[in-house]
């Protein structure tokens, strides 16, 4: 069983169909009092940094999730699920992240801002999340901030727009993108499959 948080501000119908598509068991957790008893976690993310942060608190759901994440439990963040485990964003001053993964979120200075559409990821190696595709697969994007983190080890992938940034992020159990896997085709299909036979 896989839980999917509801803050108010993801894409998690999305990700929910594509679970359903590959026959996958899920649910959807709205509140930090629910039962969290399930096999893997999906934080997805759209909207911005300090509205999502805002949400997560109200919902109380920052100190379950933050209990998940040291668990060793797998987890997956996907686009503004990725920046939330952060310190911080240059999107909302002053607004801490859930400071899982040391580093701050940065916004591109360059081009067309967001990035939308298809682009390749470089991944680390044979990353598990890779297993399967072809090299430097494409993935569907749709952000203006990307992750700075502090410790480079972290970077499990990167991408190239206007700057080489990290789209891939691991650490443990915790694995985030900065990508829409949902909404990538056959390749998104394939990531949230090796990401479901981890758990």
């Amino acid at each position: 069983m896989i839980g999917i948080i509801d803050y108010g501000a993801g894409n998690l119908f999305s990700v929910q169909k594509a679970l359903d598509y590959l026959d996958v068991d899920n649910r959807i957790i709205l509140h930090g009092n629910e039962d969290w008893s399930v096999d893997g976690m999906i934080l997805p993310g759209v909207g911005s940094f300090g509205f999502a942060m805002g949400q997560i608190r109200q919902k109380k759901l920052e100190q379950p999730l933050k209990k998940w994440l040291s668990s060793g439990k797998p987890f997956l963040g996907i686009c503004l699920g990725l920046q939330l485990l952060l310190e911080s964003s240059e999107e909302t001053a002053g607004c801490a992240g859930l400071g899982i993964l040391p580093g701050i979120s940065k916004k591109f200075t360059t081009g067309k801002v967001p990035q939308i559409g298809w682009n390749r990821v470089e991944f680390s190696g044979d990353h598990l999340l890779a297993r399967g595709m072809e090299s430097s697969p494409y993935f569907y994007f749709v952000h203006s901030y990307y992750a700075v983190p502090s410790q480079k080890k972290q970077i499990a992938g990167l991408s190239d727009y206007q700057v080489l940034y990290p789209s891939v992020l691991q650490s443990g159990h915790i694995w985030a993108v900065q990508f829409h896997p949902e909404k990538s085709g056959r390749n998104g299909l394939k990531l949230l499959k090796n990401w479901v036979d981890l758990c």
